[in-house]
């Protein structure tokens, strides 16, 4: 089952802030379900050095996830009129409507673009395997149809798959995380750290927070124990 638990603001920082441990992994079925799609990755043409580099390119702010928003480590972008990125979903949905195939999954698959990147929204009953807890196989799903675009066009994509609405629903509980962080920093004028986040769930959070005035927030570390700061503006 999908584990819908929402990250907590935890006490301000301190000399002795302690460290949380990353989101529980992903339980049997999951697992499986990402064996049997990084089977279907395999079985494409080989890697090309470039997908290494891709990073999720969903980060928000200035200062601390500006790397991530960076074109693709330092690689030219890709294409990015509507029909080249139309293209990139079509192709994406081809390579999950297999991998459903495989896995023996029911699901309603849409292609489309939005807000400028492609998109695939995969709807149905029994596809809780496919988001994992935390959407941590739907993360890793995702990279893979990210990479099954690459092969197929030779541009790194940043299309963006959801499944079951997962990534509608997370976005509302973190809108209260991230609200409920800036209370705490308003009310006690100390910064707040939340705990390890991915990259869709703290650009998720920098969204709601950078809208707010009076304070800021950045990421820090690195993954997978990556998190955001919440501040007060001087």
């Amino acid at each position: 089952m999908t584990d819908t638990s929402i990250p907590r603001a935890e006490q301000p920082i301190g000399d002795t802030d302690p460290v949380l441990p990353a989101g529980s992994p992903a339980d049997a079925e999951t697992t499986e379900a990402v064996a049997v799609a990084g089977d279907v990755a395999d079985a494409g043409p080989g890697q090309d050095d470039d997908v290494d580099d891709m990073d999720d390119d969903e980060e928000g702010d200035e200062e601390g996830d500006e790397v991530e928003q960076a074109s693709n480590g330092g690689k030219p972008a890709g294409p990015t009129s509507d029909a080249d990125l139309f293209r990139q979903s079509e192709i994406a949905a081809d390579y999950v409507e297999g991998l459903l195939d495989i896995l023996d999954y029911d699901g309603d698959i849409d292609e489309l673009v939005s807000a400028g990147r492609p998109v695939v929204e995969v709807v149905g009953g029994r596809l809780q395997a496919l988001v994992g807890q935390r959407g941590a196989t739907l993360e890793a799903l995702q990279e893979l149809t990210r990479l099954a675009v690459f092969r197929q066009t030779g541009s790194p994509s940043r299309l963006l798959l959801d499944v079951g609405g997962y990534r509608a629903t997370r976005r509302k509980e973190l809108s209260a995380v991230a609200k409920n962080a800036v209370e705490k920093v308003k009310q006690h004028g100390e910064a707040v750290r939340l705990e390890p986040m991915s990259a869709f769930e703290r650009k998720c959070v920098h969204d709601v927070v950078n809208a707010i005035a009076g304070v800021e927030s950045e990421s820090e570390g690195v993954e997978p124990n990556r998190r955001i700061v919440v501040r007060p503006v001087d």
